[in-house]
């Protein structure tokens, strides 16, 4: 019933998928049905909770000669100088706020002469209370640097949640419909 070949396509494809799949063979084999599928699931749940509270964040910088942002570990892009774009790919709240704020720390203490970040937030779905609170205190963290903070491409109904709690108001001049929006308007600032 095990498949080698497609066990290969998935260790090649996700390594954490592939072992959750491993897990729930061996499972069934060790435990009976039941408990075996009861293990997959116990698995599956740990690896979705453990990607979810360690986003992928990038540095990103612009494909010359076009409106695309995209990864500079992966593409040859422009930069602005002493802007920092970055992209979060994952939804932000209690589970994964500190891994962000400790990330973009990381990232800013490498790069001394950034005086403009820009957190774009085109894959945040969602921003819970926690994460809320942390973004206002990393804006004033930000300020106290002498770094100023922007969001771009928030996402209409995490811009409805902000509105709520009067966070437009905060960033007010500071949120940018698209990175294309938010890099041409600290291109004027420079």
């Amino acid at each position: 019933m095990v498949d080698a070949d497609e066990f290969r396509r998935a260790w090649a494809y996700d390594r954490a998928d592939a072992l959750a799949w491993a897990g729930t063979a061996l499972g069934v084999l060790v435990l009976g049905l039941q408990g075996g599928i009861v293990l997959g699931i116990a698995l599956s749940l740990a690896t979705l909770l453990y990607r979810a509270s360690t986003p992928h964040i990038a540095v990103v910088g612009r494909v010359a000669g076009t409106e695309h942002f995209r990864n500079v570990q992966r593409y040859e892009v422009e930069s602005l100088p002493g802007v920092m774009m970055v992209r979060v790919d994952e939804s932000l709240d209690f589970t994964n706020i500190q891994h962000v704020e400790m990330g973009l720390s990381d990232m800013l203490n490498r790069r001394p002469q950034v005086h403009s970040l820009v957190l774009l937030l085109s894959a945040v779905n969602r921003i819970d209370h926690s994460a809320l609170q942390a973004l206002i205190e990393f804006d004033d963290a930000q300020t106290a640097q002498g770094r100023t903070l922007y969001l771009a491409e928030v996402k209409g109904p995490v811009m409805d949640r902000l509105r709520r709690v009067s966070l437009d108001k905060r960033f007010a001049g500071r949120i940018f419909w698209s990175a294309q929006h938010a890099w041409d308007a600290l291109q004027t600032r420079q």
